[in-house]
């Protein structure tokens, strides 16, 4: 009869064994295991942004010196249309400046009128008559613009009348041919390097989203 008793207290003696076995191991925090963090803590231990405003405008720094007039008229511009961008103009004069040039090398005009000043469409008419009457034809194939650069601008804040001059390096392959088909200048496999000068113009605010060439300077 006292063989079950004694089972019975081996027994309890294992069970208390194991039971403070597993509190020495489960009932502490040691090691490598973090403390949890509260949203309240991960708050608090966020670093603080400090946000700049009124910093330099890039649209007008990345194409003009911060500290120019041109960057003061440019900044006006947008004052007085605050749709305009920089970014966007010159990107529109570059194909402008293709669009132009290769219709005034071929002789179509019609097509880039509503992008020319009156008096600037008339010197043209008047270069491209005055070739026709010799007879002469051009034949011309645009390579590409290699150089883009805003060089100066103007704006008076009473009118709303806004000029932007635009220095482009293109390259072109042109001939000129008589009225018999000989060529009389330039090479159709020798690729030249021309230099012009634009003025663009434009009324800030106003209904009519083109500017216009206004001035040319070969």
């Amino acid at each position: 009869m006292e063989s079950p008793v004694i089972q019975l207290l081996v027994l309890a003696g294992i069970a208390v064994f194991l039971i403070l076995r597993l509190k020495s191991v489960l009932g502490t925090r040691e090691g490598f295991e973090k403390p949890a963090v509260t949203p309240t803590d991960r708050e608090s231990r966020r670093p603080d942004l400090e946000v700049i405003e009124g910093g330099p405008d890039h649209d007008i720094i990345d194409y003009v010196p911060e500290d120019s007039p041109q960057a003061s008229d440019l900044s006006a511009m947008k004052k007085a249309e605050p749709s305009f961008e920089v970014r966007e103009f010159v990107h529109g004069a570059r194909s402008a400046y293709e669009m132009i040039l290769m219709a005034f090398e071929n002789g179509d005009l019609d097509n880039i009128e509503a992008f020319l000043a009156p008096d600037v469409f008339e010197s043209f008419v008047t270069s491209v008559a005055h070739r026709e009457d010799q007879g002469l034809t051009i034949e011309a194939d645009f390579v590409g613009v290699r150089e883009t650069t805003l060089t100066d601008t103007s704006f008076d804040p009473a009118t709303g009348d806004a000029q932007i001059t635009m220095r482009f390096v293109s390259e072109l392959t042109s001939v000129v041919r008589d009225r018999g088909g000989d060529i009389i200048e330039g090479d159709a496999n020798a690729v030249k390097r021309q230099k012009d000068t634009w003025v663009f113009g434009r009324t800030m605010g106003s209904s009519d989203p083109n500017w216009h060439l206004v001035a040319t300077d070969a």
